[in-house]
């Protein structure tokens, strides 16, 4: 019997901040692999996420928006972007259609000359005009992309034209993860990734990017509650006092919104226990960084 072929690569998602790239890729794969919030520099970290169907497993990796670093956080998001682009096999480049910036086209510019196939994706154009829309698609095709795909991730619009135009540029290879396998993050990752989700999702705009997570402790008691102990850090004591809230009213809530997601990620009862501390500037400290996981 003749062996069917069976295609598949690594596709790497890239954009400035806030385009969009992690709905994108979460409502490709099917399951909330990676946060999301309105607030710009959400994504930290490369993010993996697998979809696999009978004939063909695509794994995407989103990427943090491509900035100008000001802190050495920063720098290590650029590193994250440019070791996502080693030995890809496709790049997806995220617009967002209702706010195309001149960075957007330094993007295009400086990864356009890829030898990989690369697609367009002009995303939110639920926000915009037909005519509009139009004027964008003949801006990008100067640009030679293999394909322009106007989409709406939020609203599942285009999300099927995304993956089968994925599917035709993608090579012939392995299985790269078995059929179930959704993300390669751990469970400590993730959690700590839901709570600082609530988090940007509940604060002002001044305090989230000086926000991170560490995940203290994590247990399963007999009754099979799972309890988990967390840290959020913030860089001033002022941040700690908007991040508690009157009363603990805040954090509470941070805590309350992050447990209801935890418990469907994980299944089980959760009882969720975070403090709040500050570390002074510890976006620049290396060591603060490898103990948040955003150093190797």
């Amino acid at each position: 019997m003749e062996k069917k072929s069976f295609k598949s690569g690594f596709v790497t998602i890239i954009g400035r901040p806030n385009v969009g790239k992690s709905t994108l890729m979460n409502a490709i794969v099917g399951e909330k692999v990676a946060i999301v919030s309105q607030k710009a520099q959400t994504t930290r970290n490369r993010i993996m996420g697998v979809y696999t169907q009978e004939d063909w497993q695509a794994v995407f990796l989103d990427t943090p928006g491509i900035h100008t670093p000001r802190t050495k956080l920063g720098d290590t998001m650029m590193k994250a972007v440019d070791m996502a682009l080693d030995d890809t096999e496709m790049i997806v480049f995220v617009f967002d259609a209702s706010d195309i910036r001149d960075k957007d086209y330094e993007i295009a510019d400086k990864y356009i000359k890829s030898k990989c196939p690369k697609i367009a994706i002009l995303n939110k154009i639920d926000l915009i005009s037909k005519d509009a829309l139009v004027a964008l698609i003949t801006k990008l095709a100067d640009y030679k992309f293999d394909d322009i795909i106007p989409i709406s991730a939020l609203k599942g619009d285009g999300i099927e034209i995304v993956k089968k135009c994925i599917k035709k540029y993608l090579p012939e290879g392995p299985r790269y993860f078995p059929n179930d396998y959704i993300t390669d993050q751990p469970e400590r990752f993730l959690i700590a990734e839901i709570i600082r989700e609530k988090a940007l999702r509940n604060l002002t705009d001044e305090i989230p990017h000086g926000i991170g997570v560490e995940i203290m402790s994590i247990s399963t008691a007999k009754s099979g509650v799972l309890h988990v102990e967390a840290t959020v850090y913030c860089e001033k004591e002022s941040h700690k006092s908007i991040i508690i809230g009157k009363h603990g009213t805040m954090i509470g809530r941070i805590g309350s919104h992050a447990r209801e997601d935890i418990e469907r990620l994980m299944d089980t009862r959760v009882n969720l226990k975070l403090w709040v501390k500050v570390v002074p500037d510890w976006r620049n400290r290396i060591g603060d960084l490898k103990t948040l996981g955003y150093v190797e």
